[in-house]
């Protein structure tokens, strides 16, 4: 049976933390496969890694800084000195091999040998079942494309680092240690069932037109051959004035841009970062030209209810029961719901019914909807259960 559990920590200390928190997460397990850790930027995080190996020793972690914090059972977790939460999973029939590669110059090659090395570390020589990856934000697509050349398309799920304020502080980590650029995987061998609902919960308005200019993969510049920050301004009433540098990114929170798959199950979003000087835009996630972008919306109410509704529905989607909760919450949705992030952890406590689970927040969120291929997203939840 697979079984997760959670603890925190907030102690100023990074090995203390490390230690405190990976002591709850392994309390009533017999045994830890794995553990997810999600943890600030502020922290020496290969002291933490060390308190946590104290704990679990021998078991393989991996995870990334967090933004602002993250939530467990317990509730929102944060501290000015840092935090650190972790689930650890137990499961005597799962078989798991983490790894994680630099980048020393492609994404596409640090990608397939991650993929090479999780197996070797698994003991196998076919493709998971899943997997799970975390990347910094930047060239998501690339270290998957990687990944998918070794493997095939296998369903996954994850998020980029993220650290408090866009300043590029964010790390990854697994308990070989900590660094800031380049891809870290797990993958799974298991009968039990994933199940990944990924979603950005926004409704569509009649604002649609086709990108006719990108540039570098992620800066959108032409919208139906209009600047594309002119373009935007437009459909939202506004001056370019309102969106040009950091405040495009705080505008469309509520209101960004969506991409459809081939066959509309899913609508990836793409969070428009920064307005530039020439009117086009700084995208976190790749676009392609010759198609078609809509404008979406949600209200703060919304983004907060989404939490528990995506739950809801990720239990719907679920064959069996839950032994475990991995959900995925943008650091930009979390930023727009502000002071009341309080709501989502109760949410999402109500909705998981005493499942474990936890939530990380990510500038990047990985996942896949109904047979579409697997997708990396900015402004979305992406929210795993494992069958029990």
């Amino acid at each position: 049976m697979l079984k997760g559990n959670t603890g925190s920590s907030t102690n100023s200390n990074p090995k203390a933390a490390g230690a405190e928190a990976a002591k709850k997460a392994k309390a009533d397990l017999d045994s830890v496969n794995m553990a997810y850790v999600y943890a600030s930027c502020a922290y020496d995080l290969d002291a933490m890694l060390a308190g946590i190996a104290e704990e679990l020793p021998g078991v393989p972690v991996i995870g990334n800084t967090s933004f602002t914090g993250v939530i467990t059972p317990e509730g929102y977790v944060t501290g000015e000195d840092g935090f650190v939460g972790i689930m650890a999973v137990s499961d005597p029939e799962m078989t798991v091999g983490i790894a994680a590669v630099e980048k020393n110059g492609c994404p596409v090659d640090a990608g397939e040998q991650a993929a090479k090395l999780a197996l070797e570390r698994a003991g196998k020589s076919t493709a998971p079942d899943y997997f799970y990856m975390t990347a910094p934000p930047g060239e998501e697509e690339f270290y998957l494309k990687g990944i998918t050349k070794v493997i095939g398309r296998v369903p996954f799920y994850g998020g980029s680092a993220a650290d408090n304020s866009i300043a590029g502080e964010w790390k990854l980590y697994t308990d070989k240690g900590a660094f800031a650029d380049g891809v870290a995987v797990a993958f799974f061998y298991t009968e039990k069932k994933m199940t990944n609902k990924f979603t950005g919960a926004y409704r569509e308005t009649k604002d649609v037109g086709v990108i006719t200019k990108v540039v570098d993969n992620r800066v959108l510049a032409e919208i139906d051959g209009v600047p594309a920050l002119k373009k935007y301004a437009d459909w939202r009433g506004m001056g370019t004035d309102a969106v040009m540098g950091g405040d495009l990114l705080v505008q469309t929170i509520t209101s960004p841009l969506g991409v459809k798959d081939r066959l509309g199950d899913l609508t990836a979003i793409r969070h428009p970062m920064n307005g530039n000087d020439d009117l086009s835009m700084n995208i976190g996630n790749n676009l392609a030209e010759g198609t078609a972008v809509i404008r979406m919306e949600a209200t703060v109410d919304e983004l907060i209810d989404s939490t528990g509704n995506t739950l809801a529905e990720l239990k719907e989607k679920m064959a069996a029961p839950a032994g475990a909760f991995h959900l995925v919450h943008c650091g930009g949705r979390r930023a727009g719901i502000d002071s009341r992030i309080g709501e989502v952890a109760e949410q999402l406590k109500k909705e998981a019914g005493g499942v474990p689970f936890i939530v990380e927040f990510t500038f990047g969120e990985y996942g896949f909807e109904a047979d579409g291929l697997n997708t990396c997203g900015g402004l979305m939840l992406s929210f795993t259960g494992f069958e029990a």
